[in-house]
C-alpha cells in the first residue's frame, strides 16, 4: 500500500513541478523581474510539491528497502512527465526516436536491476 501512495505523491510532485516550469516556459516573459515574480507566486506549489516528491520516495523506500530503486522509479516517472508536458504545452508530438529512447533508459533501469 505504501508503494501505491509512493507512487502517487511522486507523480502528483513531479506533474506540479514540470507544469510550473513549461508554463513559465511558454507563457511567462524571460525577463529577470517577470520570471522573478512568477516564482515568488509559486513558493506554495512548489513548496507542496516538494513535499509530495520527498514523501512518495520515503514511501516508495519503506516498501522497497532500496533508494536506488526508489530513485529510478521517480525519474521513470520524470521522463514520462516531461514527454506529456511537451505535448501539451508545446505541443511536441512524439516520434519513434522519442519511444526508442524512452525504451532503451527503461531497458537500462531493468538490466542494472538484474542480479
Amino acid at each position: 500500500m505504501y508503494l501505491i501512495f509512493g507512487i502517487a505523491l511522486l507523480l502528483g510532485g513531479l506533474l506540479t513541478i514540470n507544469s510550473i516550469f513549461s508554463y513559465q516556459s511558454k507563457h511567462i516573459d524571460p525577463a529577470f523581474l517577470t520570471t522573478l515574480w512568477f516564482q515568488f507566486k509559486m513558493i506554495p506549489l512548489v513548496f507542496a510539491a516538494n513535499m509530495m516528491i520527498g514523501y512518495g520516495v520515503k514511501f516508495s523506500y519503506k516498501t522497497t528497502g532500496n533508494l536506488t530503486f526508489s530513485l529510478g522509479i521517480s525519474k521513470g516517472i520524470e521522463i514520462f512527465i516531461c514527454v506529456l508536458m511537451g505535448y501539451i504545452f508545446l505541443k511536441e508530438i512524439p516520434s519513434w526516436k522519442t519511444y526508442a529512447g524512452l525504451t532503451v533508459v527503461v531497458l537500462g533501469f531493468v538490466i542494472t536491476r538484474w542480479k
